[in-house]
């Protein structure tokens, strides 16, 4: 494939990731990253946020479904990201959408008071990006708001709208979704759908030893690698390793 349109990119800034995909993916489109429980997919889209906050000087919101804000700066600070610091500077906003579904009380700043209203998400996030001019945006996860509409054809329009609206908003964005070991690889969800690419990332083990790796399952309008790749979790996050190659089923 040719890459005679040179659509504009954004950086993730992960070391190695890029390399990937003709420097980062395409501005203004929303990609999935999906995998099993201890994949890497939050880390990797904090990272995605934490970069573009600090070092490419784009502003972003992180919608949080499943893991309290609390929890999610403590864990961000074992890395060296202190995205209390990027709050407080306006670099980032974090949507509490966790702590009213399990009914505790939140002292967040945005908080999602009626869960997985896709409506009340999208009128959040509008106003925060007027407020902070976000351009990155992070769901996490998509699972999350899926497994609360029983409906399936409903559960993928929602997540449609929500999709679409982050692209009309020139927001580069990336859903998480978790897998169930052993699912069809062929289908990774409604999800898979409604996004512009996949990055898949695993977690498998080998005797008695876990392998992290990914691949870039698919990402429309650029070329981009077609194989697996190992990846290390590093006290500075994902370090992707983009000139090994990972063999077997996954």
């Amino acid at each position: 494939m040719v890459d005679s349109v040179k659509l504009p990119r954004v950086p993730t800034g992960i070391e190695g990731f890029d390399e990937l995909c003709g420097g980062g993916v395409i501005r203004n489109r929303t990609y999935l990253v999906t995998g099993a429980s201890g994949a890497g997919k939050t880390i990797f889209t904090l990272q995605y946020l934490y970069n573009g906050a600090t070092k490419f000087g784009e502003n972003g919101i992180l919608l949080a479904t499943e893991e309290r804000p609390t929890s999610i700066r403590e864990n961000a600070l074992t890395f060296g990201w202190d995205l209390k610091k990027l709050e407080d500077e306006n670099k980032l906003a974090i949507i509490d959408a966790s702590s009213t579904k399990i009914g505790v009380p939140s002292l967040e700043r945005f908080i999602d008071i009626r869960p997985f209203d896709i409506d009340q998400i999208i009128d959040q996030i509008i106003a925060i990006q007027e407020e902070i001019g976000a351009v990155r945006a992070v769901i996490d996860s998509s699972t999350s708001i899926a497994y609360n509409i029983p409906d399936i054809a409903k559960a993928r329009i929602e997540l449609l709208k929500l999709s679409t609206t982050l692209e009309v908003l020139e927001m580069t964005s990336l859903m998480t979704a978790e897998i169930i070991h052993g699912m069809d690889a062929r289908g990774f969800g409604i999800e898979s759908f409604l996004t512009e690419g996949t990055i898949a990332l695993y977690n498998r083990r080998t005797d008695n030893v876990r392998l992290h790796s990914l691949e870039i399952y698919k990402m429309r309008g650029t070329p981009h690698s077609n194989k697996v790749h190992p990846f290390d979790i590093t006290d500075h996050g994902l370090v992707v390793h983009p000139h090994e190659e990972v063999y077997g089923e996954f």
